[in-house]
């Protein structure tokens, strides 16, 4: 397969028109057109188009640049309507723009339950709402949480509900580099949630159940029970269930982040390697028959049925949903006897996707699968060409590591920009980890099969138990090597192209040998330079304070330089997870180290100065002496609800800014509010707006 360069791209239409289309979903989600501006720019482009099409041969001729420009624009506008109409905000029945506090809702559980700390979760389907008495007909999903009692609630996939319980918003943390949860939710038109108790909701008789979805549900508990009963070991099993049907609640989550760090997250993360393994396994069943007629329409069938059964119990996640196209796309040019085209083929099935939902193009899932793939069809043949062995099996050794190195040159900006970390020993981990993931996913197909054979799948249990507790083990220990990853990457989304066009251009340098394409990236490299040192030299003189917001907990950092130092709940200390997703995406965001020590061993209720500012922290009853004048406080803290009355700390500190910690709950927190408001002293609550950041002059 030839280089992507921009002259092949004349060979490839689909590749044009999916560009336009994903240029019309960025600029409408960005931009936001007005649903009639798009619907007039479209009707007078297919005006313009009619009008071409009349035009003498020879105008044709020497215009048809303009009639593909304006092609190109149809699929532009086509794509911003798309963004307008999937975007659930812009429907009339929508329920945010129907519902008021201390409705009734009717909705219907979408999944079954998903068990959590200290609830159970599930996604449901608002069907309508009663106001006046009177039931209106709405659309949206929540997010509904059923407070954990000592028995699971008598509810499953399709259960109809009377709420009564008033919805909440879905908020970011408001920490700064956190997660888009908010967008994340809307993609999936979920706009509220809700924390129940029993009194809060009523379980309706009837059920509101999709046969197909029931099956598919039913089909996933059936191997999930399966694989349950025959695996022991609580990581082997969450790994052995994350492998097979992309099912992750019951991973562990160290375990969940050495596989990332280690470059193989790929493998637990259900992906197109799974359906590839698939499709090569019955591609080898079928080459025992011999030529038939009955194989022309027989296999085709029956490849497609696997595939797609497969990609819908894994729940089709954008990454093995372009697998599951894509393959279509191929088994079926196979069977009518035309060559496929990779490019076009992924064009295609990024097309039909973007099509059925545009929203897919933030999903880094999808993104991290297209560009490996196309990085694996672009650059696996120069590579493997790299060196030529003899001996078969140091030439196969060498054609799996090739694929490796291949499927990571168009990767590395995407992880860098999502993940901030690099995996450094990528090469050593895929070549033991995929192939024996592949093992490992044929052996539980076998064990899926021979279920009903219990002596025998007992056995295959167990041998998959050791083959997993290997492959854990071993990423495990690479995980643990001091030089596995590189870690605190923080790049714009600006410099991710620049970093784009350094790797293509050099490519293209090498494989073209085109000095114009050296210069291109020289030139991106120095901006690159110059830009990240420019980050890194604003960030050399910060001097901030952040309180995050860490439900239930305490945690802040105080930032000097390239440096943090942290006071906050011990159990943010040991626990990886909480300083994984809520403290580290802002040190990664403001440049600072994570090897410095805690801010001081500060006891309770204790004031302490950073340069001119001084913050105040009380988390417990605080004894003060009458003072002969009020003590300047630039900040306090209150954090773990501790007994203060604001009437009578005010006589003691002449305070500039209050801050709630997420430690307090949030009647408590209320009623602060009301109080900084009688004596009209600013505030800021951290669990309602997100983080306290201020500088420290």
């Amino acid at each position: 397969m030839p280089f992507l360069t921009p002259k092949t791209l004349k060979k490839y239409p689909f590749i044009r028109l999916l560009a336009a289309l994903v240029a019309g979903i960025i600029l409408q989600w960005y931009i936001s057109f007005s649903p009639i501006f798009l619907l007039s720019a479209f009707l007078v482009v297919l005006l313009l188009l009619l009008l071409f099409s009349l035009l003498p041969n020879a105008r044709k001729f020497t215009g048809k640049w303009l009639q593909g420009q304006l092609i190109l624009f149809v699929f532009c506008i086509a794509g911003a309507l798309l963004v307008y109409s999937k975007d659930i905000r812009h429907r009339n029945n929508w329920i945010g723009a129907v519902y008021q506090p201390g409705d009734t809702i009717l909705i219907s559980l979408s999944e079954p339950l998903v068990e959590k700390t200290n609830s159970y979760k599930a996604q449901a389907a608002v069907k309508a709402i009663q106001q006046n008495g009177n039931w209106v007909n709405v659309q949206g999903n929540i997010l509904v949480y059923f407070k954990k009692a000592d028995s699971l609630p008598p509810l499953e996939y399709g259960s109809v509900i009377a709420l009564y319980k008033a919805l909440q918003p879905i908020t970011n943390s408001g920490n700064p580099g956190a997660f888009d949860y908010n967008r994340y939710c809307l993609f999936q038109d979920i706009t509220a949630q809700v924390f129940v108790q029993d009194e809060d909701y009523t379980v309706l008789p009837q059920s509101d159940k999709n046969l197909l979805q029931q099956l598919i549900f039913n089909t996933r508990d059936a191997a999930l029970n399966t694989l349950q009963q025959y695996i022991p070991g609580d990581k082997e099993t969450g790994v052995a269930e994350a492998l097979l049907i992309g099912y992750r609640n019951d991973l562990d989550k160290d375990l969940v982040q050495a596989y990332s760090n280690t470059g193989v997250v790929h493998i637990i993360a259900i992906s197109g390697l799974h359906l590839g393994m698939i499709y090569a396994l019955l591609r080898v069943f079928f080459s025992f028959f011999k030529k038939r007629k009955w194989l022309l329409i027989v296999q085709p069938l029956s490849i497609l049925f696997v595939l797609w059964a497969f990609t819908l119990v894994a729940g089709a996640a954008p990454s093995i949903l372009r697998s599951a196209v894509m393959f279509t796309f191929i088994v079926i040019a196979e069977s009518i006897g035309r060559r496929t085209n990779m490019y076009n083929t992924l064009a295609a099935a990024a097309f039909c996707m973007l099509i059925y939902n545009p929203f897919m193009l933030w999903d880094v899932g999808f993104l991290l699968s297209f560009a490996a793939v196309i990085s694996i069809v672009s650059f696996m043949v120069p590579v493997y060409n790299w060196f030529y062995f003899k001996n078969k099996l140091a030439d196969k050794i060498w054609a799996l590591t090739a694929v490796t190195i291949s499927a990571q040159v168009l990767t590395v900006p995407i992880i860098i920009f999502y993940f901030h970390q690099f995996p450094n020993l990528f090469l050593l981990t895929n070549f033991i980890a995929v192939p024996l993931s592949g093992i490992i996913l044929y052996g539980e197909i076998i064990l899926i099969c021979l279920a009903f054979i219990p002596l025998v799948a007992h056995y295959v249990g167990i041998a998959l138990f050791g083959l997993i507790w290997c492959m854990n083990s071993f990423i495990e220990f690479i995980n643990h090597l001091p030089f596995a990853v590189w870690n605190n990457l923080q790049i714009s989304i600006t410099q991710t192209w620049l970093l784009y066009l350094i790797i293509v251009s050099i490519c293209i340098w090498l494989l073209r040998k085109s000095i114009t394409a050296l210069l291109f990236a020289a030139g991106a490299f120095a901006v690159l330079a110059l830009s990240l040192s420019v980050n890194w030299l604003q960030a050399a003189s910060q001097q901030q304070l952040i309180v995050f917001n860490v439900p239930k907990h305490t945690a802040m950092d105080v930032l000097q330089g390239h440096q943090y130092h942290f006071k906050g709940d011990e159990e943010i200390v040991a626990d990886g997870f909480l300083r994984n997703f809520h403290l580290k995406p802002a040190r990664i965001a403001f440049y600072v180290n994570t090897d410095t020590v805690p801010l001081l061993s500060i006891p309770h209720n204790t004031i302490f100065q950073i340069n001119n500012t001084t913050v105040l922290v009380i988390d417990s009853l605080l004894s003060l002496p009458s003072p002969a004048q009020k003590i300047p406080v630039d900040y306090i803290i209150l954090s773990h609800n501790p007994p203060v009355d604001l009437n009578q700390l005010v006589q003691f500190f002449a305070c500039k800014t209050i801050v709630f910690d997420s430690s307090n709950p949030l009647w408590k927190t209320e009623l602060w509010k009301k109080d900084c408001e009688n004596l009209h002293l600013r505030f800021h609550s951290v669990a309602q707006q997100g983080a306290f950041i201020t500088d420290l002059n």
